[in-house]
């Protein structure tokens, strides 16, 4: 079973009637289903209704407690894994503002406690100075001054200490040239200064040596919950524990080839100083 991407949101509210369905042609109140499932008959009636999205693992036990067949089983498991899927789509958060995914991303770190982040391609906003912030923003036509103060106070999570951070960077996104070299330098120190923080790893990989592997995407692991991928036109944020462990596995292997501690920060020294000459 596939979906497109701007079907992703709607399979959310097919997964409620399917399920809600599914109960009614077996003749069992939701009452009923709540206890042969360990669950709240609150929850069931939020599930059916499109105002729960249930985990892979809800809907298998309500399909058990349904006697529902096998091959039953696997289509309306492939549609609870696209309804918790979720494509946000480039233009539609212009329209709206960035500023509003701007207090998304706040929320997701308001609520998590361990964040990883693997940027192949240029630093993320937590990371960087005002004028790459700025940067960042240029190409996009308009007013982004509530974007631009919103990523900024976003940095603040940074200092919590009862957060844990860790960032991998490729040698292309610590490097690529957003900025003019004076505060490109600027940059890389501040991911030096950044990476002295406690409760915060930063590591690197340079284009040197040799990795029989090779990332697509930037991507971003809240806790275990939640990963977002992005992509030119768009993010896709996935709550299916098995898209999320999918990310946590890439990304542990791009963390066996990082340079962490007083060696990665060497090389970020390297290419300060380069960027200065």
């Amino acid at each position: 079973m596939t979906f497109e991407p701007e079907e992703l949101g709607q399979s959310r509210a097919d997964l409620a009637e399917t399920l809600k369905t599914l109960r009614k042609r077996t003749g069992i109140t939701q009452t009923r289903l709540a206890q042969r499932c360990a669950m709240s008959q609150t929850k069931i009636s939020n599930i059916e209704g499109a105002k729960l999205t249930p985990t892979l693992v809800d809907v298998e036990l309500i399909l058990r407690a349904l006697d529902a067949p096998p091959d039953l089983v696997s289509r309306v498991a492939a549609l609870a894994r696209n309804a918790n899927s979720e494509w946000q789509d480039a233009w539609s958060q212009r329209r709206t503002g960035l500023e509003k995914k701007q207090n998304e991303l706040a929320g997701f770190e308001q609520s998590s406690t361990e964040f990883r982040y693997f940027l192949l391609s240029m630093v993320t906003g937590l990371l960087a100075t005002p004028d790459y912030v700025k940067a960042s923003l240029a190409h996009i036509p308009g007013d982004h001054s509530k974007a631009i103060a919103k990523k900024l106070e976003r940095q603040s999570v940074l200092y919590d200490t009862s957060k844990r951070f860790t960032f991998i960077l490729t040698e292309q996104a610590v490097r690529w040239p957003f900025l003019p070299p004076a505060a490109m330098a600027m940059q890389v120190d501040r991911l030096v200064s950044l990476s002295l923080l406690p409760n915060v790893q930063l590591g690197v990989i340079p284009l040197d040596g040799h990795m029989p592997t090779a990332p697509l995407n930037t991507f971003t692991i809240y806790d275990t919950r939640i990963s977002t991928v992005e992509t030119q036109t768009g993010v896709m944020v996935f709550r299916d524990h098995r898209d999320v462990s999918a990310y946590l596995n890439e990304f542990d292997t791009y963390e066996g080839y990082a340079l962490f501690g007083e060696e990665g920060r060497e090389r970020l020294s390297d290419w300060a100083s380069r960027f200065r000459s």
